[in-house]
């Protein structure tokens, strides 16, 4: 099942959002919104929200990640490039 979701998420389509054009209050509550929903059976995985957010950062910065919006449901997320 984790399988189908990922290639759910990487083939999920929407207007790419650039990491700089995003406001950074904005970025982090994104974030916080992302990993406490995505990564919540992480929460006893040793990692603390703040951890979770870094990574997720890092991936966004690396171009492992990016923000996707889509306009047909007016949602967002985050997926693997």
């Amino acid at each position: 099942m984790e399988d189908e979701q990922y290639r759910h998420d990487a083939a999920e389509e929407g207007v790419e959002i650039p990491l700089e054009r995003i406001d950074p209050a904005i970025l982090q509550a994104l974030l916080a919104d992302f990993v406490s929903r995505e990564w919540s059976e992480l929460s006893d995985a040793g990692f603390t929200q703040e951890e979770k957010i870094e990574q997720v950062l890092q991936q966004l910065k690396s171009g492992q990640a990016r923000i996707l919006f889509d306009l047909t449901s007016g949602s967002w997320n985050i997926v693997p490039v």
